[in-house]
Parts: structure tokens; C-alpha cells; sequence
């Protein structure tokens, strides 16, 4: 099959362990991201199958439509909704999505940005290259209370590093995230104002979905202290469009961590979040860990593979095979 995997930021496919696994192949690895729906279908129209990586290039119809070649996209984890899959069915491509990787990655860039914000890191480290010795005081962490929304598998690890750090864990979600926050041990405000009033640092995990999108307002962030921390390492569009770079333009919260943002790949510095001096930004790191991208990326060679031997595996959308092309 010839093979295109799109979205290699790094180059770091050919250097995995599972690459090995698609010799015999013909694999042509594309770094830049193209977001123009005709110019992404004219790269790809001579492939029989795209490899993605995570949500970085959207699939909607416009760009199906034009793969007449195409029989298969294999997604690196299981979140589909870039993919138009229904149009997907119509044309015949198969799309395979299977995998998920540990909560650790992420959690670990949470309090990277974390300590790296309250801390003052990068401004030191750039400050020590340049000659000079101590410009900040930092912030600790001990005593202070740690909101986190909401207590999944990835928010459930930031809050136990949280209490092992001696501060005050609260939680916040729907019903279930409650309940399971109080089975931790973890304190539930009484209301969602309390929640985001009285945490020193707030970190979001949670699912982007149709009923997500825009769940933290600007009601919710003008309600947090002057001096606590907002830190996103889940989804830009979790938070209402604008809200959170005209909450830190008015001091509340006084500061921010993010990983994520509503267009990807920021190139050039083009984000305002970047000018801000009270904000710690980092290129949607959370998953980009080793062992997290030969768990992703070997899910997704298992879709290919199982599609090449005619023994498909993890399709999603099965009744796109009796149209097999």
C-alpha cells in the first residue's frame, strides 16, 4: 500500500520502534500541516491510506470526496471527530482507530507548566543565558488549594501529585465527577463559583464535545483570585472563544499555562497568549511523549496492517468495506 503519514511535527515517526513494522510498504512522511481542504486532497490523491496523528488535520467531506484512490485513514488514538466518517462510509474508506495512551504524559506537562509558571522558569532561564542572577520570587505550592476539573483519568493524576505536593485538592464536573472526587477524598465546593474562587491553581481535563465546548466562560475565570494560575493542557476551545485572553488582559486570574490552542500549529508567534508576560506556553506537548507515541502510532500501523491482509481491524464505520475500492 502506499502510505502517507501527515502532521510529523518532529519527524518522529521514521524513528519509532513500530515504523519497522510497515516495511514492504511505500511510506511518504509529510512534517508541515497543510489546512487547505484542496491542497490537502491533491497531496494525498495517490495514497491508498493516511495515517494521522491525533486531531492536527481535520477530514472533513470537501477533502473525502476528492480521494477517489483512498481506502483507509488510520487514527493514532480513538477520537474521530475530525473525521467525517459517515462521508467516509459513502466513499468507501475504511477508518480504523484504536488506542489510548496512559493519563501520565499529560498529567506530567500539567505540572510542568505548573511549577514552570508559579516559579518563574522560563523567565529565569532566559534571564540567567543573559548574564544576570535572580529577577523573580516564586510561588510555592504547599497549603494552597488545587482545583481540578473535573477528576478523570488524566485529572485524577494532577490532583494525587497535588496532595502529595500538601495542598488542598478540590474538584469540580458533573454529577459522576463529583461523586468520584469525594470517593478520593478530594473536597467538592458547594457551588461552581466557590470552586473557582477560592483555587490558587485551576487545571482542566476534560473532554471536548459538542456539549464541552466553551464550558469554562468568562463568568467562571472573572470569579478566580488575582493571584491563582488557569492551566489548560486538554483543549483550547474547552474555554468560551476570547475568554481567556480578556480575563489575564483584567487581572483575573493573574496568570496562565497552556498547552493547547484553537488553531494548531501556531507558526510564527502568531497567538496572543505568546505576548503576554503572564503566560506559560508550550506546542501541545501533553501527549508527545515516546512510549505515548509508539502506543498511538502502533495501534494505528496494527488498522493498516489488518486492512493490507484483509483481515481488518478496529474499522469504525464496517459497512465502508463491502464498497471496498
Amino acid at each position: 500500500m502506499k502510505i502517507a503519514v501527515i502532521d510529523d511535527y518532529q519527524d518522529a515517526f521514521r524513528k519509532l520502534a513500530v515504523s519497522a513494522r510497515l516495511q514492504g510498504h511505500d511510506v511518504v512522511v509529510f512534517h508541515d500541516t497543510e489546512k487547505d481542504p484542496a491542497k490537502l486532497a491533491a497531496r494525498l490523491a495517490d495514497f491508498d491510506a493516511v495515517l494521522l496523528t491525533q486531531q492536527r488535520s481535520p477530514f472533513p467531506r470537501a477533502v473525502i470526496e476528492k480521494l477517489p484512490k483512498l481506502k483507509l485513514i488510520a487514527q493514532t488514538g480513538r477520537n474521530t471527530g475530525h473525521i467525517d466518517v459517515e462521508a467516509c462510509t459513502e466513499h468507501g474508506v475504511a477508518v480504523a482507530a484504536a488506542g489510548s495512551g496512559t493519563p501520565h504524559a499529560t498529567a506530567e506537562l500539567t505540572w510542568g507548566l505548573i511549577l514552570a509558571s508559579l516559579r518563574h522558569i522560563p523567565h529565569e532561564v532566559a534571564q540567567l543565558k543573559k548574564g544576570v542572577w535572580q529577577t523573580t520570587v516564586g510561588t510555592g505550592l504547599h497549603g494552597k488549594t488545587l482545583g481540578v476539573y473535573a477528576p478523570g483519568r488524566i485529572g485524577s493524576c494532577v490532583a494525587a501529585v497535588g496532595k502529595a505536593f500538601g495542598m488542598k485538592v478540590t474538584c469540580w464536573g458533573r454529577d459522576g465527577s463529583k461523586a468520584k472526587a469525594r470517593e478520593l477524598g478530594y473536597a467538592v465546593p458547594a457551588s461552581r463559583e466557590e470552586f473557582f474562587a477560592t483555587a490558587d491553581v485551576i487545571s482542566i481535563h476534560i473532554p471536548l464535545n459538542k456539549e464541552t465546548r466553551g464550558i469554562v466562560t468568562a463568568a467562571d475565570l472573572a470569579c478566580m483570585k488575582p493571584s491563582a494560575l488557569f492551566v489548560n493542557s486538554s483543549r483550547a476551545p474547552l474555554v468560551a472563544a476570547g475568554a481567556l485572553v480578556e480575563a489575564l488582559q483584567k487581572g483575573r486570574p493573574g496568570f496562565a499555562a497552556v498547552d493547547v490552542y484553537e488553531d494548531e500549529p501556531v507558526i510564527g508567534g502568531n497567538h496572543p497568549l505568546l505576548k503576554m508576560p503572564n503566560v506559560v506556553c508550550t506546542p501541545h506537548l501533553g501527549y508527545v511523549e515516546q512510549s505515548t507515541y509508539e502506543t498511538y502510532y502502533g495501534a494505528a500501523i496494527d488498522g493498516i496492517l489488518g486492512y493490507a491482509a484483509g483481515k481488518p481491524v478496529n474499522v469504525l464505520n464496517p459497512d465502508a468495506l463491502a464498497k471496498k475500492k
